[in-house]
């Protein structure tokens, strides 16, 4: 199982980063991991998103999911009639697939993104707007619920945010891989990252919050890992691009958990196990 990291960065992306958003590969499966604005663009760089099996959202702000509508209309464009406009662009440029890929929302997603498609109409094609009824197999999800998408296990766990938001946990015969999305300090945490190979935490704050929104800290994700049992920490979510900011929150993390801490950054690749 290899992670790639498409996108780390918060809300309020800056430095040219894009926000969350993260591809999971093994040697059967292709699984994205939230879709914050520019991950569209990024996810292009390694390739079409007709190549993936599943995407999972972990929750619905706009920093892990925004892009859900550009990737579709990729996918819906090799339907359409422009293709023969373009006689001789390359093949790889507009993939065929004729299953949908199965799209893991929170429950009353489908709702929220056919009203966001349908903000931006495209009268001419009207194909365009209906990337949640025929590009994505949208299935909304309750915490707790697992479910397989390819030689993946997942399964969703209910974590400590603004609005309802499930860490997701992956594993395969041989590897396992556990994602905050965002989330506050939970002893929920712990149960989904327990024992995990590799444990991507989001960092976003440089203190505890304790407020009733629910972010971690750099210090808050290491404490976690180490109740957990995790192999590795990749603290991710950030609000800068500092580069000494950011290694003091990687010192932070290393004073409490005794395994590697990692520091994601776009296009950076993990080996999970």
């Amino acid at each position: 199982m290899r992670l790639t990291v498409l996108g780390c960065r918060s809300g309020m992306p800056t430095g040219g980063q894009c926000s969350s958003s993260y591809l999971v590969c093994t040697a059967e499966t292709k699984m994205l991991l939230d879709c914050g604005p520019g991950a569209a663009t990024a996810l292009s760089a390694l390739g079409h998103p007709a190549v993936l099996d599943g995407i999972v959202i972990s929750h619905l702000h706009s920093d892990h999911c925004y892009d859900l509508l550009p990737v579709g209309k990729a996918l819906l464009a090799s339907r359409t009639r422009y293709p023969m406009r373009f006689p001789t662009l390359p093949a790889r440029d507009i993939p065929t697939r004729s299953e949908p890929i199965p799209l893991y929302l929170p429950r009353g997603g489908l709702d929220t993104f056919r009203t966001l498609a349908g903000l931006f109409p495209v009268a001419t094609i009207p194909l365009l707007d209906k990337a949640f009824e025929v590009a994505f197999d949208v299935r909304e999800y309750d915490p707790g619920e697992t479910f397989k998408i390819g030689d993946c296990l997942v399964s969703l766990h209910g974590l400590r945010h603004a609005v309802p938001n499930c860490g997701i946990r992956i594993e395969t015969a041989d590897a396992s891989l556990a994602y905050t999305g965002d989330t506050g300090v939970t002893d929920a945490l712990v149960d989904l990252a327990r024992g995990v190979d590799l444990f991507l935490a989001e960092a976003t704050l440089e203190l505890t919050d304790d407020s009733d929104h629910g972010h971690l800290s750099a210090l808050d994700a290491a404490e976690a890992a180490r109740l957990a049992g995790v192999g590795q920490l990749v603290l991710t979510h950030f609000v800068t691009d500092d580069p000494e900011w950011l290694a003091a929150r990687r010192a932070e993390a290393e004073r409490v958990f005794d395994g590697p801490v990692h520091l994601a950054a776009p296009a950076r690749k993990f080996d999970v196990a």
